[in-house]
C-alpha cells in the first residue's frame, strides 16, 4: 500500500493549485484513518504556523490547510527515508529521527516544515509538524526510470516467491497477495494525476504486496535466523525498488497537477 504522507503531498499540492478543493483533501486522508489531528512539534512552529504546540490540544486537518496557505506554501515533497538516508529532511534532527523511524514524511520547503503521521489511538492519525532545518536535499528519481526499476523488480519478486518457497507454506498466496494490492485502489487522487503516476503506483503496491507475503512467515511455521537472514537479503533491493517508485509517482504527480494549476491561472 502507499503511504499517508503520499495522500497527503499529492492532494495538498493539487490544492494549492487550484486543482482539489479543502474538502476533497480531507475526504483523501479519511482513507488512512477515522480521525486526524495536527500538533507542532515545538512552540516556535506552532507559533508560525499559529497551529497547537506540544502540549496543546489538538486540531483538525482543516486547520493545517489553512495554515498552510497563510504561509503562503506552494507544494509538498515526500520523503520515504531509510537507515543512513535522511535525504529531505534537514539532517538528524527531530524531524529526521520522526521520519525515520516512521519510514515517510510530508515536507513543505518553502514553508519550512515537515509532517510525520502517526498512529495514537485505533482510528486517530496524528499529524506532527516539525521545523525543517534545510529545504535541500531532496531525493529525485525520474520516473522512467523508477518504472524500468519496478518492472524488474517485479519479475524478481515473482523469482523470489520461487525460490523462497512460500506457495508451499501458503497454498493461497495468490488470494493473499491479490488482497494486499487491491487495498491500493481504495485510495483516490486527484483529477488530473497522470495516468503514468497512477500506473507506476498501482504497480509498486503489487511489488509490496508480494514483499510482505515473501517476508512474513507461514502461520504456524518457523524459520530459522539464517534463513531470514538470506530472505531478507534478497527482498531488500526488491523494496528500495518499490520506495524509488512511489516517490518518483508523487513527485511526477506533484508536477503534473502544479502546472496544470498554473495553466488555470
Amino acid at each position: 500500500m502507499s503511504t499517508a504522507s503520499a495522500t497527503l503531498v499529492v492532494w495538498t499540492s493539487a490544492w494549492l493549485h487550484g486543482a482539489a478543493a479543502a474538502d476533497d483533501v480531507l475526504d483523501a486522508l479519511g482513507a488512512w484513518a477515522d480521525a486526524h489531528e495536527v500538533v507542532a512539534d515545538d512552540d516556535g512552529t506552532a507559533t508560525a504556523l499559529d497551529l497547537p504546540g506540544p502540549d496543546e490540544v489538538p486540531v483538525g486537518p482543516a486547520l493545517l490547510l489553512a495554515s498552510l496557505r497563510r504561509a503562503a506554501a506552494t507544494t509538498a515533497r515526500l520523503v520515504l527515508p531509510v537507515p543512513g538516508d535522511l535525504r529531505g529532511l534537514g539532517g538528524q534532527g527531530p524531524l529526521g529521527k520522526c521520519a525515520l523511524r516512521v519510514g515517510q514524511a510530508a515536507v513543505l520547503p518553502e514553508v519550512g516544515v515537515g509532517l510525520v503521521p502517526r498512529l495514537v489511538a485505533d482510528g486517530v492519525l496524528r499529524w506532527t509538524v516539525f521545523d525543517l532545518p534545510s529545504a535541500s536535499g531532496f531525493e529525485h528519481v525520474p520516473i522512467g526510470e523508477a518504472e524500468h526499476g519496478l518492472g524488474a523488480a517485479m519479475r524478481e519478486a515473482a523469482a523470489a516467491l520461487v525460490t523462497l518457497d512460500v506457495a508451499r507454506h501458503r497454498p493461497n498466496v495468490r488470494a493473499e497477495i491479490a488482497a494486499l494490492a487491491a487495498e491500493h485502489q481504495k485510495l483516490a487522487w486527484p483529477p488530473g494525476t497522470p495516468p503514468r503516476a497512477l500506473r507506476v503506483l498501482q504497480r509498486a503496491a503489487e511489488v509490496a504486496a508480494i514483499l510482505a507475503v515473501a517476508a512474513s512467515d507461514a502461520p504456524g511455521g518457523a524459520v530459522s535466523a539464517s534463513a531470514t537472514r538470506a530472505r531478507d537479503e534478497a527482498l531488500r533491493p526488491l523494496g528500495e525498488a518499490v520506495r524509488r517508485a512511489r516517490l518518483a509517482a508523487v513527485d511526477e504527480a506533484v508536477r503534473v497537477l502544479s502546472d496544470q494549476g498554473a495553466e488555470r491561472h
